[in-house]
């Protein structure tokens, strides 16, 4: 099963997203994406070397972005491709029959590509305007999440992204979506990473109680 939470390493240096790693599995981070742009493979290798001896430690999953080839190297848990990444059928074929593959959207055909391609999660944001990202594609907002959901109907877990606060999840909850992936109000406060999860349990509960059979 696929984590809700899942944090988005952010930082100065590759040296920063390591630390920050840390502190979000010292935190109770489920999943960490090591998200390093604009290294060499070298020195991205390194750091998912770093990263996958942390999550190990913590018993916490690590996606890889962009670099199945360094996810498969590192046997990282997966590996997660943007639009210009990778094909993930291609990605696929060539990671281990247990790591994941998901896959960024922004639109309901990029969904409907996704779901055919067979990734087991869709990252589709953004929610609103976010400086973590550069060509920022259009916001989304809760309608977009909304209107996406409904016509999709699909059982692959959608993860909303993209500013996400403490304060969005409930409506998010109520749209649709399965869980969510966060950079910067967890860098901000690791704590924050609790709220989440409490917050994304709640729904949990509130399921088990809609669903739970009744007793004679």
């Amino acid at each position: 099963m696929i984590p809700k939470l899942h944090y988005i390493s952010q930082g100065e240096t590759p040296k920063a997203h390591i630390e920050n790693i840390q502190k979000a599995c010292q935190s109770g981070a489920e999943l960490v994406q090591l998200r390093l742009k604009n290294y060499s493979e070298k020195k991205i290798l390194k750091a998912a070397q770093e990263a996958r001896e942390i999550t190990a430690h913590y018993q916490t999953r690590l996606i890889i972005n962009d670099h199945y080839k360094i996810a498969k190297e590192v046997k990282a848990d997966g590996v997660h491709l943007g639009k210009s990444d990778t094909c993930p059928s291609i990605a696929r074929k060539a990671l281990y029959s247990w790591q994941i593959v998901g896959g960024t959207a922004n639109t309901l055909k990029d969904c409907e590509n996704l779901i055919n391609k067979k990734v087991d999660y869709i990252g589709l944001g953004p929610f609103r305007f976010t400086e973590t990202k550069d060509n920022l594609s259009p916001v989304l907002g809760l309608k977009g999440y909304e209107a996406i959901i409904e016509s999709l109907k699909t059982e692959t877990p959608i993860i909303a992204i993209g500013g996400l606060t403490t304060d969005d999840i409930p409506e998010l909850l109520t749209a649709g979506i399965y869980g969510i992936a966060v950079s910067g109000a967890i860098t901000k406060n690791f704590n924050n990473i609790n709220v989440f999860k409490q917050l994304l349990k709640s729904s949990d509960d509130l399921e088990e109680q809609v669903w739970k059979p009744k007793t004679p």
